[in-house]
């Protein structure tokens, strides 16, 4: 699994057509405490750099962006029923939904973890 960041800070690993998409970890450091997250239905379709969740912390309320066009497969319910796991595993459990990617070569457009930890350093 290759994994892609976003200027908006979010990832998204791809396996075959398959993006497993959230928040990085910078993002949710930046955040604080996540209290509530809305995510997409399945079978919504998504278009690139679109706005296709929100997620509330204490400190604001924010957009996440789809990383490529596609259609959301599945989201995940747990992050609904327990929004902190998008603090204690941004990268990991705390994912946000899954997307069959219309477009694979929409992800050259995006970096890698040291382009994106580069980036991450000027901000």
């Amino acid at each position: 699994m290759t994994t892609y960041y976003t200027s908006e800070h979010e990832w998204i690993s791809v396996d075959g057509d398959v993006g497993t998409v959230g928040i990085t970890t910078f993002a949710a450091g930046k955040l604080g405490d996540v209290v509530f997250v809305d995510l997409p239905d399945a079978g919504k379709s998504v278009k690139k750099d679109a706005d296709m969740a929100v997620v509330e912390s204490v400190k604001a309320a924010s957009d996440v962006y789809a990383p490529v066009t596609g259609e959301i497969l599945e989201g995940n319910s747990a992050i609904v029923d327990a929004p902190a796991k998008v603090n204690e595993d941004p990268e990991g459990a705390g994912w946000f939904v899954k997307i069959r990617l219309a477009d694979k070569g929409q992800l050259s457009g995006l970096m890698d973890k040291t382009a994106y930890d580069a980036f991450c350093a000027t901000q």
